[in-house]
């Protein structure tokens, strides 16, 4: 394994004074949530797009089945609503240790 040198004076976890399980505790919950909301935009774009696109065709919107709908817009919908609420709980996260950098 690769050893990281941290530049002299530097605070491996940044600037923010937090106890090593508070910072354990918060990398816990960051991939947790990032592991969640990978896991929903594969089953959106692969899963609804490709895997169940037979069964969802059943379905429109408007006059396109809905599994081709998914496939082509619906994934990168789902895709953009997930980034805003990532930084929405990314956001309470850093809130809740301590740890948000916001200004205003």
């Amino acid at each position: 394994m690769a050893k990281v040198t941290e530049p002299e004076g530097e605070n491996p976890k940044g600037n923010h004074d937090i106890s090593e399980q508070a910072f354990k505790a918060y990398w816990r919950e960051n991939l947790t949530l990032m592991a969640v909301l990978l896991s929903i935009w594969f089953l959106v774009s692969f899963g609804a797009g490709i895997l169940f696109r037979d069964f969802l065709d059943q379905f429109s919107i408007g006059s396109a089945p809905l599994g081709f709908w998914f496939a082509q817009q619906g994934a990168i919908y789902v895709f953009v609503a997930l980034i805003f609420v990532y930084s929405a709980l990314m956001h309470r996260i850093e809130r809740k240790y301590d740890i948000d950098d916001d200004q205003g």
